[in-house]
């Protein structure tokens, strides 16, 4: 059986690509690309000639069938125009049915506009929720933000420019003018730039301007209102642990469901042992 190839590619400086990913871009038999000229500068700029072929979410159905016939004889490397495949990028239903036909698929990381933008925004990292683009009509956008402001860990969203302004309006009656949030434009370009400040203050900022170039929200998340108690945590961890989770793991998901430092809960969850 043949291989499918997830690989990260540059958000912007194209010399954020690892050696493994070059050399994986070589020695596949084919690339499927989301867009093959775009592609194609990249492996220009390393001097690849491994042949390309055009994925995106206008074929990929019809791609299918096709990509499957050659993983059944050699190996594919799946890109996208920007960063990590199939991530808010079409590659989900070629990995389902790679999966499903009995091939290899193997994640080859790298750049993630998501992964850079929260890391750098200065809100909390130890839980999040990527959401993606937010939708595009304005009542369903709304109800979504509406849904989620009592949400408690920070959150990642990809916006176009044109609807900036729109959707940081929307996020200011969702979650209130006090949110803090950090506005990630055009990462590891020559302009990049990073908006830190209350949806307020960011608002107004955009408000005149419409930007250009990639653009990523991470949102902090809602304040807990009341902070549990000691009991409340340790409950918490048992139920977490009996139910299966490490420890590691059940110390973060209390921290941040319980408004705790993940020190604290850690040293109560030492405590029970």
């Amino acid at each position: 059986m043949g291989t499918l190839y997830l690989v990260s590619t540059p958000i912007g400086n194209l010399e954020d690509i690892t050696q493994r990913a070059l050399r994986v871009l070589r020695e596949v038999d084919l690339i499927a690309a989301e867009d093959t000229r775009h592609t194609g500068k990249l492996l220009v700029h390393y001097a690849i000639t491994t042949p390309m072929i055009s994925y995106h979410e206008h074929n990929e159905r019809q791609r299918e069938s096709e990509l499957l016939g050659r993983l059944s004889s050699g190996s594919v490397a799946l890109v996208s125009d920007a960063g990590t495949p199939a991530l808010s990028d079409p590659g989900y239903l070629l990995v389902r049915s790679a999966l499903n036909h009995g091939h290899l698929v193997v994640p080859i990381p790298g750049p993630s506009a998501a992964i850079a933008s929260l890391v750098a925004s200065g809100l909390p990292t130890e839980a999040f929720l990527f959401l993606g683009f937010l939708p595009r009509k304005a009542g369903e956008r709304r109800k979504l933000l509406q849904g989620l402001s009592a949400q408690g860990v920070t959150m990642v969203f990809f916006e176009s420019p044109h609807r900036l302004a729109t959707t940081l309006t929307d996020m200011q009656t969702s979650f209130g003018s006090d949110r803090q949030i950090a506005v990630c434009r055009e990462l590891t370009k020559l302009h990049e730039q990073i908006h830190r400040g209350s949806l307020a203050e960011i608002r107004a900022e955009f408000e005149q301007s419409q930007p250009r170039g990639e653009i990523t929200l991470v949102v902090a998340g809602a304040e807990s209102s009341t902070e549990w108690d000691e009991t409340s945590v340790r409950r918490a961890i048992s139920k977490k642990i009996a139910d299966g989770l490490r420890r590691s793991e059940a110390v973060r998901q209390v921290a941040a469901e319980a408004g705790w430092t993940r020190q604290a809960v850690y040293q109560l969850a030492e405590s029970e042992e």
